[in-house]
């Protein structure tokens, strides 16, 4: 790890690791991310790492509401249970005192807001639960948009989904446009008054797929104040064997689109997710024509965080952008 990460804050947007913590008995969620989890984060120089709550299709959709609890629950829990290492953040002061301290910044996210459907006065419970950011769909189509997934549809929010755009500006949650349909992004930018965020997207002119940001989109984000933040999953990286520059050329490239107060970190780590998760006789995993085992290599899990910042000073990006790309643009834009 050089000197300027060590130095740096580093904040990544999106960790499914939450889904990992839940999937253990009550009893065992403490002890596990204390020893599963710190770690890692502590290897990788992670200072606050958003916490996606994802409901899985197993739960959908009668138990989408319940799972949500029970992974709100294990995220409070971890963090009042390793309360030394970690903090659950709701307020951009306890976001600094928590960095300032040393200890690792939580922060409670929603994907895909399969609970609430079309009850958006769901979205007060969860930010009264600490939930500060939310997206509003996955690959598909939900009460609220059309995912990228869709995007042959054309189609825009529901009108459940353009009063979410609303409520949620009003609660100060950021609305998070990724995995929302090109068409459902720019509805989102049309309606915005405060910033909005992608937690883990990369950019369209770089790689074609679905998921990824047109340049249009990029500026569009950065016209609103927020931050694109980006993906590292290989399939939306390139088609190429993927290594940890082409993460680079992403981040560069976002950084001369959108600018470099605009753009931050969104791991989406889901490598410990699927081999816990997906059963040998459901391999290889295919998502949206992408082989999800690829990864890459390195970046894994958050320990090998430090290999994005070696790689972005060798192609000498100037240490004020890096560290506003590292974590500053987004500390700043969870402070807001």
């Amino acid at each position: 790890m050089t000197d300027l990460h060590r130095d740096a804050v580093v904040a990544d947007a999106h960790n499914d690791l939450l889904m990992l913590v839940a999937r253990r008995p009550k009893e065992k969620w403490v002890g596990y991310f204390r020893d599963r989890w710190i770690p890692q984060l502590r290897e990788g120089g992670i200072d606050v790492q958003v916490l996606p709550v994802f409901i899985d299709h197993e739960f959908r959709p009668e138990g989408a509401l319940r799972e949500t609890l029970r992974m709100i629950e294990a995220a409070h829990r971890i963090a009042e249970g390793n309360a030394d290492q970690v903090t659950l953040c709701t307020t951009g002061a306890e976001l600094d005192a928590t960095v300032a301290a040393g200890r690792i910044a939580l922060v409670l996210a929603l994907e895909g807001c399969a609970q609430i459907d079309v009850d958006l006065e769901l979205l007060q419970t969860m930010q009264r639960l600490g939930v500060r950011m939310a997206s509003f769909t996955h690959f598909g189509r939900s009460a609220l948009g059309d995912g990228s997934g869709e995007d042959a549809t054309g189609s825009r929010l529901t009108k459940a989904g353009v009063e979410a755009v609303g409520l949620l500006e009003d609660l100060d949650v950021l609305v998070d446009i990724s995995h929302v349909g090109r068409a459902g992004v720019e509805h989102i930018l049309e309606l915005a008054t405060k910033p909005v965020v992608a937690s883990h997207s990369s950019a369209f002119g770089l790689h074609e797929h679905h998921r990824n940001l047109t340049d249009e989109q990029l500026r569009g984000v950065a016209a609103t104040g927020g931050v694109v933040c980006v993906n590292f999953f290989a399939g939306f990286l390139t088609a190429d064997k993927p290594t940890v520059d082409h993460l680079a050329d992403h981040i560069e490239y976002a950084v001369q689109v959108a600018g470099e107060d605009h753009v931050g970190l969104g791991s989406d780590f889901v490598q410990e997710v699927f081999d816990e998760k997906i059963p040998a006789c459901d391999r290889p995993l295919i998502i949206e024509g992408l082989d999800a085992a690829v990864m890459v290599p390195g970046l894994e899990g958050p320990a090998g965080m430090p290999l994005v910042t070696d790689a972005l000073q060798r192609r000498g990006m100037p240490e004020a952008t890096l560290r506003k790309v590292l974590g500053g643009n987004l500390m700043q834009l969870l402070r807001r």
